[in-house]
């Protein structure tokens, strides 16, 4: 299995476990003399083997991940790299956008009133916003591209 398809699984087992969650808790407590929807105790022994074979694809996944050499480094390394990057383009990008007085009153009524003097280079921070979200596509693709060419380990 390629790690795509694992991870691909690995997402549906977490939203299986949400929706039985959902099920669990509507049916936990019932009227008296009333037939509770769903049998609780039965939802819970799903949950638990949802939850057995999601823990087992982490594990898989993650030594997957530790052991798949990618330019230079491992895919867990690359993953580390593109979740900073994202945050750095994150936070580059708000700092553009105060400076530049987005979604605040820019225009100024009257002459008496203060002017906003931008304290940041606004252009410099688009320009390096620009860059990393370049950085971060090329970070992704290479990610994408390797979880569709490794091999699940065991």
């Amino acid at each position: 299995m390629k790690l795509a398809e694992a991870l691909a699984l690995r997402a549906d087992a977490a939203r299986r476990v949400e929706q039985l969650r959902a099920r669990v808790t509507a049916s936990a407590r019932y009227q008296e003399g009333e037939t509770p929807a769903e049998d609780a105790v039965a939802l819970l022994g799903e949950v638990a083997a949802v939850l057995e074979e999601l823990e087992s694809l982490i594990r898989r996944i993650n030594r997957t991940n530790a052991a798949t050499v990618v330019e230079g480094g491992t895919l867990t390394d690359a993953l580390a790299r593109r979740d900073v990057l994202r945050l750095r383009h994150g936070v580059v990008t708000a700092a553009a956008n105060a400076a530049a007085g987005e979604g605040q009153r820019g225009l100024r009524q009257l002459r008496s009133e203060l002017k906003m003097i931008s304290a940041l280079p606004v252009a410099e921070l688009r320009g390096e916003a620009d860059d990393l979200a370049r950085q971060l596509r090329e970070v992704d693709t290479l990610i994408q591209r390797t979880n569709w060419e490794a091999e699940l380990l065991d």
